[in-house]
């Protein structure tokens, strides 16, 4: 049985081949992380590294797609877990904090990195490595009821400018799949074409706007 029929038939057989072959490096596996690698899986991607260090707590479960049973056990351990119950799919997980000194082995060149950390220490480490070394990085940033999907070119991290800063809570829940569904076909376009979009997303007004 063809699990991404759908896909298939949509995209194309030869994108779809394009999308399992091209690895990411997803930074965080928290509303972001969780939500969007759920996604690209069902999509068709299937090369990941996810890098987590952190634990389920039960304040996740409204924003992250963990369960009850999942409490207590590391977030990358259990995303591994769901993603080969969906589609056999391996994920890479690393349980440790992303910093200066592991960087260089845990963020290669040839790998798109997806910048999903919910706060400005790590994300201004992702941004200025991926800027230094030349390496493909999308930030997926949310605050409230605001979201934004921007390429490193053109990304600011929060507090080095007057926007809002998208690692603060509290977070709508369908922010977070507004954010996670458009991060997930920006990533399929420029796999397949290379173009590389940007957008700001507002809950409020139902607006997608490309940037």
């Amino acid at each position: 049985m063809k699990t991404l029929i759908h896909e298939e038939v949509y995209r194309g057989e030869k994108v779809l081949k394009r999308m399992a072959e091209q690895p990411f490096v997803i930074c965080g596996a928290g509303a972001v992380g969780s939500n969007l690698v759920d996604n690209m899986v069902r999509q068709g991607f299937a090369k990941f590294t996810v890098i987590d260090f952190d634990r389920v707590d039960d304040h996740n479960r409204h924003t992250q797609i963990w369960t009850k049973r999942d409490l207590g056990q590391l977030k990358v351990t259990v995303l591994k877990n769901a993603m080969y119950n969906t589609r056999e799919i391996v994920i890479n997980a690393i349980a440790q904090k992303l910093e200066v000194h592991n960087i260089t082995k845990l963020l290669p060149k040839g790998s798109v990195v997806v910048d999903g950390f919910d706060n400005v220490p790590s994300r201004r480490l992702v941004t200025q490595y991926c800027k230094a070394n030349k390496i493909d990085c999308l930030h997926v940033g949310l605050s409230q009821d605001y979201a934004e999907v921007i390429w490193n070119e053109s990304y600011r991290v929060p507090g080095e400018s007057s926007g809002p800063d998208v690692c603060e809570y509290p977070l709508a829940r369908n922010t977070i799949l507004m954010a996670s569904t458009v991060a997930s076909e920006v990533l399929v376009r420029f796999v397949a074409t290379g173009v590389k979009e940007s957008y700001e997303i507002t809950l409020g007004d139902f607006k997608i706007l490309k940037v």
